[in-house]
């Protein structure tokens, strides 16, 4: 274990402190007010969800002790993603009851997924270059898990679109192939994780004393993320109603963002700290992540709600959202296959998400789907690039 600075010492825990405040003055304030008044209905369940992000995280980094490497990133990812489930699941759920709710539901998960790829890969990258100026980021070997995984979940997202429908056909699709990608991680070796923050004190505690607070990382934000996610959607629904703000545009870009900003955040304080693979490899299992399991569980959660099984309609615009995210997920993950992530190609991926995203109107949408499938033929037109996409669809699952 490297020696600490006193000064680090204290960092962190004013780290670890700021977020169990977040997260228990919603405990509190949900006990105490049950109804609050606009902003604050949105406000105050949010920043919870943002301090229980952190400890999920650092409670997840901890469990990178017991299990292998791979699955570590695709546990830790999954955690890390929780509020953006707990928020999405509320909104499928609702949706049962009030199919305007289904507007709400695919807004939320085409905007998560799209800020992942448009900005949470670039500004890894960015920051890695800022602070070392070298313009790539190599994949770790077992990171090709992961790829494979996204290109089949890609691929299959192309169908949803045109049946214009989130059954429970797709709940078996899309989280069967998360189990196939859970299982192939967990055999992957065990590394030795390098931690970070709170959770690198908490490593060197005895291994009861450790995993006692492991747990304790999951019951209490894990339970401020429960009692928070449904004031939290319902508090942005009225602030937007209530502001003039178009509901579907809020729910789409202000929850992720809030949810997911906690993981955004570390994977930049990896890439400051020159271990850029570990940052941009846990945003990958992220969107492994919300692109199959999130996905699946909707029309589970729909159908249990409603008490009967039936599809979620879906209408000419949230089709529009979720063939742009796919085909935005689909250029991404071509750029990724020869194992490398290079200066420009985040900067394509950023510039293409912040253009599509000031003009969201029907023809950018589909100009943009367009955009996004013609560059990924143009990347494939490189005899490199069709080579190690060819080679990762054939070895791709294969454990290293």
């Amino acid at each position: 274990m490297r020696s600490i600075s006193r000064q680090q010492v204290l960092k962190d825990f004013l780290w670890f402190a700021a977020a169990l405040l977040l997260a228990g003055q919603w405990i509190v304030v949900n006990a105490a007010y049950p109804h609050l008044n606009p902003p604050w209905e949105a406000i105050l369940p949010g920043l919870g969800i943002f301090g229980a992000a952190f400890l999920l995280s650092w409670g997840a980094e901890l469990a990178q002790l017991e299990i292998s490497q791979a699955l570590a990133l695709a546990f830790l990812a999954l955690v890390a993603v929780l509020p953006e489930y707990a928020v999405d699941i509320y909104l499928a759920w609702t949706a049962a009851k009030d199919p305007a709710y289904v507007h709400y539901a695919a807004a939320n998960m085409t905007g998560a997924n799209r800020l992942l790829i448009g900005f949470g890969w670039p500004v890894v990258l960015l920051c890695y270059w800022a602070k070392t100026r070298k313009q790539e980021i190599r994949l770790q070997p077992e990171q090709r898990i992961e790829l494979v995984t996204l290109v089949v979940a890609t691929v299959y997202a192309f169908v949803i679109p045109l049946k214009r429908t989130f059954s429970l056909v797709d709940t078996v699709m899309l989280i069967g192939l998360f189990c196939v990608y859970l299982i192939r991680s967990s055999k992957a070796h065990h590394v030795e994780p390098t931690l970070e923050g709170p959770p690198l004190h908490i490593a060197t505690w005895k291994r009861l004393w450790r995993r006692i607070a492991t747990v304790m990382l999951f019951l209490l934000p894990g339970y401020t993320i429960f009692i928070a996610a449904e004031p939290f959607a319902e508090g942005l629904l009225h602030t937007a109603r209530g502001w003039g703000i178009e509901e579907f545009i809020l729910i789409q870009w202000l929850a992720p963002l809030a949810s997911e900003s906690p993981e955004f955040i570390v994977a930049i304080l990896f890439a400051l700290r020159k271990n850029p693979e570990a940052g941009l490899g846990t945003l990958i299992s992220s969107k492994v992540n919300q692109w199959t399991l999130l996905i699946g569980m909707l029309p589970l959660a729909f159908c249990i709600s409603g008490g009967h099984v039936a599809a979620m309609q879906l209408d000419s615009r949230q089709a529009e959202e979720i063939l742009l995210t796919a085909a935005q997920s689909l250029l991404a993950v071509v750029i990724l296959v020869n194992g490398s992530f290079g200066i420009w190609e985040g900067c394509l991926l950023f510039g293409l998400f912040t253009t599509q995203l000031v003009i969201p109107t029907p023809w950018i949408r589909i100009g943009f789907s367009i955009l996004y499938l013609v560059m990924t033929i143009g990347y494939l037109a490189s005899k490199s690039y069709r080579r190690s996409a060819l080679d990762l669809l054939i070895t791709g699952w294969r454990v290293r």
